[in-house]
């Protein structure tokens, strides 16, 4: 179990990549869950996000999200060092 959750609507435009594959050898710190719904309606399949422990990270595509959530991650992990 992570330190730092990130939480992918099953819906979301990020599901067409291994994201979880991906942050979770990026950081080991990390846990991605999928979820069937984040409550946020349709904010799903109109721009992709996740939430990193509880914040919603958006971008304005897959790779700004990509980004946007490597740099909460960061920010995350830095309150731990």
């Amino acid at each position: 179990m992570g330190i730092v959750i990130v939480e992918i609507c099953e819906s979301n435009l990020l599901q067409t990549i291994e994201t979880e594959d991906l942050f979770e050898s990026e950081y080991p710190e990390v846990s991605v869950i999928s979820s069937e719904c984040l409550s946020f309606c349709g904010l799903c399949r109109l721009r992709p996000f996740a939430l990193v422990n509880g914040r919603r990270i958006k971008g304005k595509d897959i790779n700004d999200c990509l980004t946007n959530i490597r740099r909460a991650i960061e920010e995350e992990l830095a309150f731990y060092k």
